[in-house]
């Protein structure tokens, strides 16, 4: 996959499970059209006790899995909104007041060392409170955007004189001879 920013490459993975338990798995960059395959096959059988055991691990393991898999999800959220926020904030600072800015940065930098510390609930919190600091930038984009739009059409009526006209209708004598 060549260098890409986040979000931009696109891969097509497919998973094929046959009767005999042999994964054929392909993956497909829609982008450069470049396909790699690989195929899993078990090279030994597991017996029926090994299998029971594996069985038992996941199902002891089940509380601690479900807890890991809450703070990945926790710090996946919150890194890309870190990342979209930054962007934003790269894009549009200058429409933003400089507290606000200041506020904005803070949520970023507590919200990065709130991923740091692995703890979901803080990474939650920090997320949330990052969410509403950049809802403000929003407002602010938005806010200009519709103050630009307003001096445009504000600025298109100032060299215009309009003036309202009077006019009287006028009728012909012959139009009042043919109705006679």
């Amino acid at each position: 996959i060549p260098p890409s920013p986040r979000g931009v490459p696109q891969i097509e993975v497919t998973f094929d499970i046959d009767a005999n338990g042999i994964v054929n798995v392909s993956a497909k960059d829609k982008g450069t059209g470049k396909e790699q395959q690989i195929r899993i096959q078990a090279s030994g059988g597991l017996s029926d006790a090994d299998i029971e055991q594996m069985v038992k691990d996941a199902e002891s393991h089940a509380e601690e899995d479900k807890k890991r898999r809450e703070t990945v999800e926790a710090k996946n959220q919150a890194e890309s909104m870190v990342h979209a926020t930054e962007k934003q904030l790269e894009e549009h600072g200058d429409k933003l007041a400089e507290a606000d800015k200041a506020a904005l940065e803070a949520a970023i930098a507590d919200t990065k060392e709130a991923i740091e510390s692995g703890e979901p609930e803080a990474i939650n919190e920090k997320a949330a409170a990052l969410t509403q600091a950049a809802m403000k930038l929003g407002e602010a984009i938005y806010a200009a955007s519709q103050e630009d739009t307003s001096h445009e059409v504000s600025g298109e009526n100032e060299g215009d004189d309009v003036v309202d006209a009077d006019f009287e209708e006028v009728k012909d004598d012959d139009d009042e001879k043919k109705s006679a």
